[in-house]
């Protein structure tokens, strides 16, 4: 059983761990670390993102003591990031409400995010770079990690039912299955995934990029990797819905070389020596709080 954690007598909720849970896999995914790789480090990874938590609370909370400024033009351009990561205002106000949120709530949660985002910023100013050295370093003693994985370029239409019953799955099946006949037809794709598509790729025409095996659900995996270049899938049915893949390139596994993944390790290093200088300020601030695991 997960344990309980509280910082000076307030509990750290189970969703802000695994957030950082989540962050922390999506980086090491980002950065070359293979989805076998981080199975096998879950445990750590969970031990971390507990820390990690912990050194969120504390710097919230020493970012609201030291009271950073944090302007409305600030919030206005992040809160217009969100909105359009999530695929429009529309698409917004649907997440506030399906998280019993107001836009005030929200705007005030993101204040605190950014008065963090400005100690960290403060705390890491004088950490320098990676040098140049040091990168080609990294790489020639990690080349292993670095080795290329089979890629696929695709790009997909989601179709999702509007709720359980098997109408609703029937009517999404038959929607779907309509959009492949048309690109069958000669339809764009994109421009049917921009129409129709209910995953935010569809703004930009259904591109998923470039991804390897292992990072898309099993059934969506195993159609894209299965596929010819220039096919267009047939109707995969997933835990997200019904999906339509176009498939335009392939690349098997192979090595890379230290061009193609320099500015990956220059970010791997550049956050390993910023996360240093947080850690030890943090350490500083859990010296004089109170953390108990329950």
């Amino acid at each position: 059983m997960q344990k309980t954690v509280k910082v000076n007598g307030q509990v750290i909720p189970q969703d802000a761990i695994q957030f950082e849970l989540e962050r922390l896999v999506r980086f090491y995914a980002e950065h070359g670390v293979s989805q076998d790789q981080i199975r096998a480090q879950l445990p750590d990874l969970v031990q971390k993102a507990t820390e990690q938590a912990i050194g969120t609370k504390l710097l919230m909370d020493e970012a609201a003591r030291l009271d950073f400024p944090v302007s409305d033009a600030d919030l206005d351009e992040q809160v217009a990031k969100i909105i359009d990561q999530v695929g429009g205002e529309e698409a917004f106000r649907r997440a506030l409400q399906q998280q019993n949120t107001t836009e005030a709530a929200f705007r005030e949660q993101l204040k605190r995010g950014r008065r963090v985002d400005k100690l960290i910023e403060k705390t890491v100013a004088d950490v320098p770079d990676p040098t140049e050295a040091e990168i080609e370093a990294y790489f020639n003693a990690h080349k292993e990690e670095f080795a290329q994985g089979e890629r696929v370029l695709a790009q997909h239409i989601l179709i999702a039912p509007d709720g359980d019953t098997q109408t609703s799955k029937d009517e999404a099946k038959a929607k779907i299955a309509a959009i492949r006949e048309r690109v069958l037809s000669g339809k764009s794709f994109a421009d049917e995934a921009a129409a129709h598509s209910m995953c935010p790729s569809g703004k930009d025409g259904g591109s998923l990029g470039w991804f390897s095996r292992g990072m898309m659900v099993p059934e969506f995996d195993a159609a894209a990797f299965s596929m010819k270049v220039g096919d267009v899938s047939d109707i995969i049915e997933t835990q997200f819905g019904y999906h339509l893949i176009y498939k335009s390139d392939h690349e098997p596994a192979g090595e890379v070389d230290f061009a193609q993944v320099s500015d990956k390790i220059r970010d791997l290093l550049r956050h390993a020596r910023r996360g240093e200088r947080v850690s030890a300020y943090v350490s500083e601030l859990r010296e004089k709080a109170q953390i108990e695991f329950e």
